[in-house]
Parts: structure tokens; C-alpha cells; sequence
């Protein structure tokens, strides 16, 4: 196989000089993690359609981009506080823009006993080997390289924690937001969530954008649910139109333990969302919803992997597109129960709309089986709107707009019932019909 070609993109990457002002840089082996990643980046640069990961979203046209890397005016960007509210969600909130921690913005004031909330930067300043197994982490896999990219030159993010049989009653609040800068920036965020034993969280990330911008941002979120916690995980993506968005989201699930996933992709030009879960202890339960709505030249790609890895866990995932205009939609679904997982229920729905000759969905379920007595199903499909309800509706003098309209957002609104914030659903289902096409 031939060298992949050096890019614009790879060689804009910093040089150790550069890796020396991130937040424990005198820590030895994080430097040494990440130099390690950075070399891998350097070396093999982004995956192109070939790795089976990323067959469906080209990178050509961002490997030739060139990015400043952080911005040095973030602590005095302008923010409208209506940006920072969200209806529903008035507990703790951890605030960074254009990838920079802003204290000014945040709200830490009087945390509830039992939850521990700090950016990166300064949990590493007070508890640097706390952090090493999450952070020494290493990514092997052919299509790693955000991942990598995201461990060699994350300067933030969030270290949450939830001790042990703690109830945090009121949602916890994280809040991404891409700022207009004097040209194109690249930043990068690391978020590590433990819930102990027993423990219950709500919690809600939020990407949204403070002005039109064309940055690139990689998060890579690590959460980890011992036995018996219980998690409900809302993730509202409302990134730049022209904005680029990269994420990981790992979970990790104990014995008992329960999480829910609430998933909105709604903006950005190119959104990425690698979403994988381990069901690793007996009787764990991993719940997730999800919608996209597009428009325009949109590109969003969801990669969902769970794994069943003990007795008599359950998964169930029910996922919605709408793709308008020429925008394309991707998502994989896969389920792996290993061998010894018996007693595993599985259940994946992939349904998708399109409202244009010229959108494109792909999707792809996958279900791999190495254990007895288990239940699992899997489906996808990919249409257009019923144009039998068209008539219906038309026929009781709605118009064709109006009408088309409102069978799309049902559609949507399936997904979105499961959300237990009212308010907060209520929201969302307005941010979506916005999204969604008036004709």
C-alpha cells in the first residue's frame, strides 16, 4: 500500500513546541501519550473511503483545509447569554467557547453534594494520575485518527463525577459553542463521566454556535457507570451551518446499570458521531433515540456500535433522518453479543425520509451473534413521505406545505416522546421544525 499523501490538514498539525502549552505538559506520561498519537496522525493521515469505518464520508475536501490550532481571544469572545439558557436545564453548567474553559460563562457556584464538575485543565493541575487510564488511552483502529488527533491536542474539557448513591436532581448543563474568529480554527475537548454505584445524573451536552464560523472541533467523551447507576444523557447538536464537528462517546456500563441517550443532529456542514456502549455488566440496560434533520449540502454520519458483554443485558435503539435538498445521512447500527452473553435482548430501528431526488441516506444495520439464548432484530428502511396521508390532509383543505410539514415532524416526534424534560423536549421539537423544510 502506498503512503498516504501529506495533506495540508496533517502538515498545519503543531510541533512539540506547540504540544508544551496544553495543560500538563509537564506531566511525563501524557506527554508521552500524546506524542504518540500525534506521530500515528502524522503518519498515516486521515482515512479515506477505503476503511470500512469511513466508507461513506470523504475527507478530501477537509484534508486540504488548513486550520489555526486554538484561539488565543477565547477568554474575550462575545457570547449572547441566550445562548447559554436552555429551557428545562438549570442545574450546574461548564461552558467553553472556540474549545476554551470561560468561568465567566459557567455556573459553579454552589454544586450539590456528591458531584464533582471541573474542567480538564485544572483536574490535572489537582489530580493528574486520576486521569491517567482514561487519558493514556491509545487507538489502534484504522479509522482513529480524530480520536488521536482529539488525545494528542485536547487542551480542555470535563471531568464529572458522581459519588456513590448520589441523586444530582437538577440537569447538569455542558455547553460547547463555536465563536467567529479572525479565520478557521481547530480545537479540541476530552470529557471523562463516572457515575459510582448507585449513582443518578442527567445530563445535557449542547453544541451550538455563537456566530457563523467554519471551525473543526473533536470531542472524545469517556462515561462510565458502575453498578447500579443510572444515566439519562440528552446530546442537542445545533453546531454552524459551515462548522465541521467530530465526536466519540464511549459507555461503559456496570452491572444494573441503566442508560438512556436522547440524540438531536441538527446543524453543522460535516458532523461526525462515533457512539459505542458496553453493556459489561450482568442485567445492564442501554437505551437510544436518535434524530437527524438536513438540509442544504449537509453531511452528518452516525456510527453506532454496541456490545453485549455479559448475562442478560438489553439494548434498545430507534433512530430517525430526514434528509432534504442534496444532503446525505449515514448510519450504522451494529450489535455484537459476545459469547457468554446469554439472556441478551436487542432491538435496533433505523428509519429514514427523503424529501428531495437528490438527498441521500445510507444505512446499515449489523448484528453479529456469539451466544445462545438471546432475542435480537434489526431493521432499516429508507422512503418518502406517504402520499396517501399527503391526500388525506390536503383533502381536509391543509395546505401542501403545511401538510408535508406535518407528517415529517410526526415522523421526527416519535423519537423525541422519550424525552422525560419537558420543557426540554418541547425545545428541541422547535429546533428541529426549523430545520425541517417548509416546502
Amino acid at each position: 500500500m502506498s503512503e498516504p499523501a501529506r495533506t495540508p490538514f496533517v502538515a498545519s498539525l503543531p510541533e512539540a513546541a506547540a504540544l508544551a502549552r496544553l495543560p500538563g505538559s509537564e506531566i511525563a506520561w501524557l506527554e508521552a501519550a500524546r506524542r504518540e498519537n500525534l506521530d500515528a496522525v502524522a503518519a498515516a493521515g486521515l482515512p479515506d473511503t477505503r476503511v470500512e469505518a469511513w466508507k461513506y464520508t470523504a475527507l478530501r475536501a477537509l484534508a486540504q483545509r488548513s486550520f489555526a490550532h486554538g484561539d488565543a481571544q477565547a477568554a474575550t469572545r462575545a457570547v449572547d447569554a441566550a445562548a447559554l439558557v436552555l429551557p428545562g436545564v438549570d442545574g450546574p453548567r461548564l461552558v467553553f467557547v472556540n474549545g476554551a474553559f470561560r468561568a465567566d460563562l459557567s455556573a459553579l457556584e454552589r454544586l450539590p453534594a456528591g458531584l464533582s464538575l471541573r474542567p480538564l485543565s485544572q483536574a490535572l493541575r489537582e489530580d493528574a494520575e486520576g486521569l491517567r487510564f482514561a487519558l493514556s488511552h491509545r487507538y489502534r483502529e484504522a479509522g482513529d485518527a480524530f480520536a488521536r488527533l482529539n488525545a494528542a491536542l485536547a487542551g480542555d474539557g470535563v471531568v464529572l463525577r458522581v459519588a456513590a448513591n448520589t441523586q444530582v436532581a437538577a440537569p447538569v448543563h455542558l455547553l460547547f459553542l463555536g465563536a467567529p474568529a479572525e479565520g478557521d480554527l481547530a480545537w479540541h475537548l476530552r470529557n471523562i463521566v463516572e457515575l459510582e454505584e448507585g449513582a443518578e445524573l442527567a445530563l445535557v451536552e449542547h453544541h451550538a454556535a455563537a456566530g457563523a464560523q467554519k471551525h473543526l472541533a473533536t470531542v472524545v467523551g469517556d462515561v462510565v457507570l458502575r453498578d447500579g447507576a443510572k444515566l439519562d444523557y440528552a446530546i442537542v447538536q445545533d453546531a454552524a451551518e459551515d462548522a465541521t464537528l467530530i465526536r466519540r462517546s464511549q459507555l461503559r456500563l456496570g452491572s444494573r446499570a441503566q442508560a438512556t441517550l436522547h440524540v438531536q443532529e441538527l446543524g453543522g456542514a460535516l458532523v461526525r458521531h462515533d457512539l459505542r456502549a458496553e453493556l459489561a455488566g450482568d442485567e445492564a440496560r442501554f437505551v437510544s433515540n436518535g434524530v437527524f434533520a438536513l438540509h442544504g449540502r449537509q453531511h452528518v454520519d452516525t456510527q453506532l456500535a454496541l456490545r453485549h458483554a455479559a448475562l442478560n443485558t438489553a439494548s434498545e435503539s430507534t433512530w430517525r433522518g430526514v434528509a432534504d435538498q442534496r444532503s446525505r445521512g449515514v448510519f450504522r447500527g451494529a450489535i455484537v453479543v459476545a459469547e457468554g452473553a446469554d439472556g441478551s435482548d436487542a432491538s435496533l430501528s433505523s428509519k429514514n425520509l427523503l424529501l428531495s431526488a437528490l438527498a441521500e441516506v445510507d444505512t446499515k444495520p449489523e448484528l453479529e451473534i456469539y451466544a445462545d439464548e438471546v432475542k435480537a432484530a434489526h431493521g432499516a428502511t429508507v422512503g418518502q413521505l406517504d402520499e396517501r396521508a399527503l391526500f388525506y390532509l390536503r383533502s381536509r383543505g391543509i395546505p401542501h406545505a403545511e401538510a408535508r410539514a406535518m407528517l415529517t415532524a410526526a415522523f421526527c416526534r416519535a423519537v423525541l416522546q422519550a424525552m422525560p424534560n419537558e420543557a426540554l423536549r418541547e425545545h428541541v421539537a422547535q429546533l428541529l421544525l426549523a430545520h425541517l423544510p417548509a416546502e
